[in-house]
């Protein structure tokens, strides 16, 4: 989203906060994110998630390069520390109950779910008026959750409520973690970067599949958890980049401005 540490504070620290319209928005911390800048890591415990590791296309020297990084930390005066958090492993599939109903049933809505304390938009009531129809033009990734969603309609929310329950438990799960430690540390994807194809066309379901969504295996958990994350580069292997993820406690941005920080003032990350 930006091209160093240093711009992304600034461009929350301009973004987040109340806006005035979306009536979602509840007990908001908002910080002076740029006031973390500069700071060293020396008295912060970071837990290396064990399961993060973990991936469909995990590959040895992607994460051997996100060891390093954590590595770069503890000798950047970190505590640093092997977690396990095994409930992780099972946040793909509560995501993926989550985001495929409620992507449906919101769509259906025209993008507009009812009963909220927000303001109603006639513009995007408007433009959301025959979303079906553009439903074609929809990228592979949105098309297959949609689908997934439109199919569990059969079962009349069931996967959708038990998934939104498991969200808690896997939010506590992380929770329980955090109280100990500032920051977990994870790869941003268990493999390096790789070539996306310019069309799904000549492609079966699995490759589809496997471009569409295997990226989010290791960060979708805390899109529904709420967990603040940040992407890091942190090497290249065969020429192509790796990313270190830290992951903080809810509203706790600061901490991972300051480690991610403190890690990109540490050298070069391409030749980390």
């Amino acid at each position: 989203m930006t091209a160093n540490v240093a711009d992304n504070a600034l461009f929350l620290e301009v973004l987040a906060g109340y806006d005035g319209y979306d009536g979602r928005q509840q007990d908001l911390k908002v910080h002076k994110y740029t006031q973390s800048l500069g700071r060293d890591v020396r008295g912060m415990k970071i837990g290396v998630l064990r399961e993060g590791f973990d991936g469909l296309r995990a590959e040895k020297d992607a994460q051997d390069c996100v060891r390093t990084a954590a590595a770069r930390f503890k000798r950047l005066g970190a505590t640093v520390e092997e977690v396990s958090i095994p409930m992780h492993l099972h946040g793909v599939a509560i995501w993926a109950g989550v985001i495929s109903d409620g992507m449906w049933q919101t769509f259906k809505q025209t993008g507009l779910g009812g009963n909220a304390r927000s303001i109603y938009s006639p513009a995007q009531f408007k433009f959301m008026e025959h979303w079906l129809e553009d439903f074609p033009r929809c990228t592979p990734n949105a098309q297959l959750l949609m689908l997934l969603g439109k199919y569990l309609e059969r079962f009349n929310g069931r996967y959708y409520y038990k998934a939104k329950n498991l969200v808690f438990k896997l939010r506590a799960a992380y929770d329980a973690t955090l109280a100990k430690y500032d920051l977990l540390l994870m790869p941003t994807a268990s493999y390096k970067a790789y070539k996306m194809p310019k069309s799904i066309k000549g492609l079966g379901p699995t490759e589809v599949f496997k471009y569409a969504l295997v990226g989010v295996e290791t960060c979708c958990q805390f899109d529904v958890t709420g967990h603040p994350a940040m992407s890091v580069p942190c090497g290249l292997r065969d020429g192509l980049p790796v990313g270190v993820m830290l992951v903080g406690k809810h509203f706790d941005e600061p901490s991972i401005y300051r480690a991610a920080h403190a890690f990109e003032q540490s050298g070069d990350w391409k030749d980390m």
